[in-house]
């Protein structure tokens, strides 16, 4: 009996999963020009045709893979406000903050790329792709005009990246949800009223 659509569905993305997995991996241990399509496979435990049933070269592998994670990230940034609606910092909640739930689901690339050098034009890729949504997709009611609203976005959003980076330095002490719960605090703090005393003693 032949596999149906579904069944088939299944095994590429175990096949492609299992590929990415392994680069990631191999990428820790040395830089990507140095690895070939063979170690991929083997540390996959595929062979070399799987491979090239999706893929001409490793760089289309990488590539699908910034790509996808790409796309989530994207999707979960904008699921406050997704179907249209207004996103007031106030009637924040955490369930509704995604971002870390994304970074967790594919915690194996962002310990990759957060932890080495390997992925330093994709951190900054993703810190511009941020910016440029939140200036595209939300316009801020009676916004404050000694505020430049560009300096503003890359505020807020290098603030999250920080967040995640810290996050996945600490090897993921923290539940998403505990980590969705500290931004939207975070966001919801008044910083005219947040005031804070050094320890340091003055000379």
């Amino acid at each position: 009996m032949k596999d149906t659509p579904a069944k088939l569905d299944r095994r590429v993305r175990r096949s492609k999963k299992a590929l990415q997995e392994s680069l990631i991996q191999l990428m820790k241990e040395k830089d990507f020009k140095e690895i070939t399509v063979t170690e991929i496979v083997h540390h996959a435990d595929l062979n070399r045709g799987t491979f090239y049933k999706h893929f001409q070269y490793k760089e289309d592998l990488l590539r699908e893979m910034m790509d996808e994670v790409m796309n989530d990230l994207v999707a979960s940034y904008r699921e406050p406000y997704k179907d249209g609606r207004t996103l007031k910092m106030k009637n924040l909640t955490s369930s509704a903050v995604r971002v870390f739930d994304h970074v967790y689901k594919y915690s194996s690339f962002y310990t990759l790329l957060f932890k080495s050098n390997s992925l330093v034009d994709f951190q900054m890729k993703i810190g511009k792709v941020l910016r440029d949504l939140a200036l595209k997709d939300l316009d801020e009611y009676a916004p404050d005009p000694k505020i430049n609203r560009e300096i503003h976005a890359s505020y807020r959003v290098y603030a999250i990246i920080g967040m995640i980076i810290e996050w996945v330095n600490s090897d993921f002490k923290y539940s998403s949800r505990y980590m969705a719960e500290q931004l939207v605090e975070i966001l919801k703090l008044d910083q005219k009223k947040a005031a804070y005393k050094p320890r340091v003693e003055g000379e």
